[in-house]
């Protein structure tokens, strides 16, 4: 029945299908911790948990994702959340950018796709925590005003003591609400990040179909064009992080370890997918100043090793 549509067209299909169904319970999750961290998370508690000096803030944020693993495709609500609630944003990025590769989902993948060798996965890990830390201190210490899109949005300016009190009432009804409150919040982020999901993956998908990906391939004569290419390959390839590894390993005979290992941490930090959902929350100048950077280090990063 589909006999009349272009070949490239229901390839184009394929990708995309693949990219939402690989993505939506990774942004189901993510959104499911955005609303417990917005009926929970307190500025008081975070005040009270993390480092006051900014530096140890950085480096408690680069690697919070060890102990709370999340794909890149959730990470965006849960980093808008933290911010909001007063989280340092020089924390919360340096979360982002970690979360979806020092987590032992990610690392256990790299370590197999590479036939079992810890290079490739040391130097993945090393190259992320070390981009983070560039960020953090850049966003502590540089960038100056707010980032978010909406600062004055209600519910970023909602009085802190109000929910304190909320969850000081430990009742079963009073915990129900906040169950309901969670749920409630979750679902209303969930379609609203979904669309930006849903726009991000029919990009990467007609990207994926239409840019000549062989030609490029064959234009990796030095090593600063094979990362260029490598960088390009993942923003548009928008590949979760748990299965990036398998992909980058199949280019490692062609191109070798320093521009994989810029595919392996590029990858998770700057796609398609999650950069039309920072557009959703964050300003578009910020935006770009952090793409900048963070492509910047890696190159640095990986021009060095």
């Amino acid at each position: 029945m589909f006999s009349f549509i272009p070949n490239s067209v229901l390839q184009m299909g394929t990708i995309f299908l693949s990219i939402v169904i690989e993505a939506l319970p990774f942004v189901l999750l993510g959104c499911i911790i955005s609303g417990a961290l917005q009926v929970f998370l307190t500025p008081e508690r975070v005040k009270r948990w993390l480092p006051k000096n900014r530096f140890l803030s950085i480096i408690v944020g680069s690697i919070l994702g060890f102990f709370f693993p999340s794909c890149e495709c959730g990470i965006i609500p849960i980093v808008h959340q933290f911010v909001k609630k007063g989280v340092p944003v020089h924390t919360a990025f340096a979360f982002m950018l970690t979360a979806p590769i020092i987590n032992p989902v990610v690392i256990f993948s790299t370590f197999i796709a590479f036939g079992n060798t810890w290079k490739m996965a040391g130097l993945r890990m090393l190259g992320s925590f070390i981009v983070a830390l560039i960020v953090g201190i850049w966003l502590a210490y540089i960038q100056k005003g707010t980032i978010l899109k909406f600062p004055f949005d209600p519910e970023v300016v909602e009085p802190a003591h109000h929910t304190h009190e909320e969850n000081e009432s430990v009742g079963p009804r009073k915990w129900g609400h906040q169950v309901l409150h969670v749920l409630t919040h979750s679902i209303d982020e969930f379609f609203d990040t979904g669309r930006y999901l849903i726009l991000g993956g029919l990009i990467a998908a007609a990207m994926q179909t239409y840019l000549p990906t062989r030609v490029m391939l064959t234009l990796g004569s030095t090593k600063l064009l094979a990362i260029l290419i490598m960088l390009l390959l993942a923003f548009t390839m928008s590949l979760c992080s748990e299965a990036d590894a398998f992909i980058g390993s199949s280019l490692l005979s062609l191109f070798g370890t320093a521009p994989v290992v810029a595919f392996l941490v590029f990858g998770p930090m700057v796609d398609i997918k999650n950069l039309l959902m920072m557009k959703r929350y964050f300003k578009t100048r910020f935006i770009v100043s952090l793409i900048g950077l963070v492509t910047l280090s890696v190159i640095g990063f990986t021009l060095f090793i």
